[in-house]
């Protein structure tokens, strides 16, 4: 499985952290550099060559469309997400993939994030991940929010067997823990939203 480089441009180290925090679940990606100036975030393109860039706008000046062709043009193969913490133009906003505001929570900004890395590699992604029927059951089951002990009842398996069940899971996807195979889970129309306990 690819591990996707984030570089992240936020001047604020809360938002930051918070960012970070949101996204320790998603084993696809790794934040190989935090900057807080335009400067900086040029050098660490060059030196990281990241595959995903989460900008605040306000490192480019809000609507400074040359700034951002600058970082695009040093890194044309890198998904660009804007970090949007206060009011940006929105015809600014367009020159990027997704938006990540500060209103979203963890569950929709790991969906982004997920959908984006997985859309250029969604046929390898499909390939080499052929879950069991009883896996898929035991997937939508913790996607649920269910215990072990939930899911042995409901689908009449002992308790070793649903851990066994979930070590595959793991092994197959390389997702470890239960908000990522959650998000998995909806990504895959496996549950829907309203299925989830918060």
């Amino acid at each position: 499985m690819k591990i996707n480089k984030i570089v992240i441009a936020e001047p604020s180290p809360i938002l930051v952290a918070g960012l970070i925090r949101f996204l320790e679940d998603l084993n696809q990606i790794q934040v190989v550099s935090v900057v807080d100036n335009i400067d900086d975030l040029n050098d660490k393109i060059i030196i990281h060559n990241p595959d995903i860039l989460i900008v605040n706008p306000i490192i480019l000046g809000y609507t400074n469309n040359k700034a951002f062709k600058q970082i695009s043009q040093i890194s044309s193969e890198c998904i660009c997400i804007a970090f949007v913490t206060t009011f940006v133009d929105k015809s600014f906003l367009k020159c990027f993939k997704e938006i990540i505001e500060l209103s979203d929570n963890k569950q929709k900004v790991n969906n982004k994030i997920f959908n984006l890395i997985n859309n250029d590699d969604a046929s390898s992604q499909n390939e080499s991940v052929d879950l069991s029927n009883r896996e898929t059951d035991v997937l939508v089951c913790v996607a649920k929010g269910m215990t072990n002990k939930d899911i042995s009842d409901m689908l009449n398996i002992s308790v070793h067997t649903v851990v066994t069940h979930r070590k595959n899971i793991v092994k197959k996807t390389g997702i470890k823990s239960v908000s990522g195979l959650t998000v998995y889970a909806l990504l895959n129309n496996l549950v829907e939203e309203s299925e989830i306990y918060e």
